[in-house]
Formats: C-alpha cells, structure tokens, sequence
C-alpha cells in the first residue's frame, strides 16, 4: 500500500499559507497548492490573479516554529490598502475583501 505524501512543508522555516475555497453546489474545500506556491507573497499573486473563485478562509502555519492561525483579516486588510495599485481586481477579491472587513 503506498502513503499518502506528507502535506508538512521540506523546508524547515516556511510560513504556509492554505485557502479554503466556497465551490458552491460541490462545497468548500483547501485548494491545493504545490510547496513554492504557499507563501505569502504567492498567495497573494495567486489571489489577485483569480485562481480561487470564492475564497472564504485563509491560514497560516509554521510547523518549525509551531504555530497555526486564522489570517483572513489580515489578507483582507493587505488586499483593501492594496487594491489601488491594480488595474484590474478580480470580483472574487473585491466580496472576499468586503465580506472579511465587514465582519
């Protein structure tokens, strides 16, 4: 029987960054992304670029350092004061802005 990869990051100092996605009808799930693509900077990109068609939570992790935690705010936040220098912002950024800063 072969295993499952492991989702822990190889490197040992590496902040990973997750987001679940609304698919509607077929529900929510944790996309997928490959090690290089977790950061922050990527997720944001990633984000900017529409490749999450709903997005509702976003999470941090570090397993060398041993913390977890919930930064949708704070992505919602960076995207808000962000969003000017864009010439085009994806629909699914503006809600996830708008539904995250108004809770």
């Amino acid at each position: 029987m072969s295993r499952a990869p492991s989702i822990v990051p190889q490197q040992t100092d590496h902040d990973t960054y997750l987001v679940l996605n609304d698919f509607g009808k077929l529900g929510r799930a944790w996309c997928e992304a490959d090690e290089e693509g977790t950061d922050r900077k990527t997720l944001i990109r990633r984000l900017m670029e529409d490749q999450y068609s709903h997005p509702i939570r976003i999470v941090a992790f570090n397993t060398a350092e041993g913390w977890s935690r919930d930064v949708t705010k704070d992505i919602a936040d960076e995207l808000r004061r962000s969003i000017a220098e864009y010439d085009e912002v994806p629909r699914s950024v503006q809600e996830f802005v708008e539904v995250t800063v108004r809770h």
